[in-house]
């Protein structure tokens, strides 16, 4: 199978992709009906006949080239035994780390927790194989993971600190990179075509501290990854050196935020790009959604370029407009 991402990173395409972070979720009023009768977040994306209605739902709406697993990042510390869960107007919720567990917790007990994701995976697959689509699997970066496990909360209000690189640390990060790439796997062997790697909160660390909790943490999965004969996408959020990133971490495609300005990634990037758009564009009307797609069309248009966000679809986009943000896509080189 030779799909419009794959056909992107041979550069035997003159087509441009297409598909968004969080295309299936909460903007979708089918999507909404799903979730107002299911309201435990983790037994939904634990639930294989609902997770993959849902996943699909975009695909059948927009026609997107790859449809990325209904899941979530956080079901890898849920099946380290850590829990988890997603209260209303305040996001995740994690209790407080127990390492005694994590380091008890065995490969296939983990397998057998998520084992409900992969059989996702593997009605994605079946779904799309006739129709050239790639099944996108994911996890979450092991600093983002470590960040929410120890923060228990979303740290985007700033209620963070960043931790000493001591004994318990790299405890908890042997884990993450042994069990994430257990995960990687197999959503691998479930039929992922291609790994997205989400460091949401990277844009939080200082310089000094990168080497240490984003480019050899990444650089170990995204080499795993690689020796799966896989794709791999990076998205290390906000970011101030992207070329530094990819120098130290050599992943297949690197995606990129809102916050840096395209045109300095095309002149300085030379590996598949993804992404970049302002998902907030979409709040806002169809002249200016057409102006900001143009733009980063015709930034990277001598470049390998997958069209994405630089975040996630957000909860008061109209669908309508997403239909529009792909159809102008499409449009632009006759597709």
């Amino acid at each position: 199978m030779n799909t419009l991402i794959q056909n992107c990173i041979k550069n035997k395409s003159s087509k441009v992709p297409i598909w968004l972070m969080r295309q299936a979720g909460r903007y979708l009023p089918e999507f909404r009906s799903i979730r107002e009768k299911n309201q435990d977040f983790i037994s939904l994306c634990l639930n294989t006949k609902l997770s993959s209605e849902i996943t699909i739902q975009p695909i059948n709406r927009f026609g997107f080239d790859a449809a990325i697993i209904f899941s979530d990042i956080l079901l890898v510390p849920y099946a380290l035994g850590q829990q988890v869960n997603f209260k209303k107007d305040y996001g995740p919720n994690l209790q407080k780390i127990d390492l005694k567990i994590i380091n008890s917790v065995k490969r296939e007990d983990f397998l057998q927790k998520l084992n409900p994701v992969y059989e996702t995976v593997k009605d994605i697959k079946k779904k799309l194989l006739m129709v050239d689509k790639d099944t996108i699997g994911f996890v979450g970066a092991p600093w983002t993971l470590l960040l929410y496990m120890l923060n228990r909360r979303s740290p985007k209000e700033g209620n963070f600190s960043v931790f000493p690189k001591d004994k318990y640390i790299h405890n908890i990060l042997a884990k993450l990179d042994e069990f994430l790439k257990i995960h990687i796997e197999a959503q691998i062997k479930s039929g992922a075509s291609i790994i997205q790697i989400f460091d949401s909160w990277a844009g939080l660390l200082p310089e000094k501290d990168l080497e240490f909790f984003v480019y050899k943490p990444i650089k170990s999965l995204v080499d795993f990854i690689r020796q799966k004969k896989t794709i791999s996408i990076c998205f290390p959020r906000n970011i101030s050196n992207y070329k530094k990133f990819v120098d130290n971490v050599n992943p297949d495609i690197i995606n990129i935020d809102y916050n840096v300005d395209p045109s300095i990634i095309s002149d300085t990037i030379d590996i598949p790009i993804q992404g970049g758009l302002d998902p907030k564009i979409l709040l806002q009307n169809k002249e200016i959604v057409r102006n900001e797609v143009t733009k980063y069309l015709k930034t990277f248009d001598k470049k390998r370029y997958i069209f994405n966000l630089g975040h996630g679809v957000l909860p008061d986009t109209n669908p309508d407009m997403v239909k529009y943000l792909v159809d102008k896509v499409r449009s632009f080189y006759g597709q």
